[in-house]
C-alpha cells in the first residue's frame, strides 16, 4: 500500500519556491532516499506550501521520513508547520 508524507510550510516566498524548484529539478535526491513521487503546491499570496511525497511501501516511507526530518531548515521551502502520514486511497492520472 502506498503512503503519503504531507508537509505544510509557512514563510515560502515566490522566490524561495522558484529556487527550491530549480534545486529539486537539477540536483539528485538525498543519499539513500527511496524512489518516490512528489507534488508541491504553493500559495504565493499566503507564502504557504504543501508537499506531498508518495512512497510505495512502509519501509520506503520510514527511510524517506528519516532523511527528510533530518534536513536542516535552510534546505526546506520554509518553516515546517505539520507533517502527517496518510494512506493513499486513490491515485489516478487522466
Amino acid at each position: 500500500m502506498a503512503l503519503a508524507r504531507v508537509v505544510s510550510f509557512d514563510g515560502v516566498s515566490k522566490e524561495r519556491m522558484e529556487e527550491m524548484n530549480k534545486e529539486m529539478q537539477e540536483g539528485p535526491p538525498p543519499e539513500g532516499f527511496p524512489s518516490a513521487e512528489m507534488l508541491v503546491l504553493h500559495d504565493p499570496e499566503a507564502d504557504k506550501a504543501l508537499a506531498v511525497i508518495i512512497f510505495e511501501s512502509e519501509d520506503d516511507y520510514r527511510r524517506g521520513d528519516e532523511i527528510l526530518s533530518a534536513m536542516p531548515g535552510d534546505q526546506t521551502p520554509g518553516q515546517r508547520t505539520s507533517v502527517t502520514k496518510y494512506e493513499v486511497a486513490t491515485r489516478m492520472k487522466s
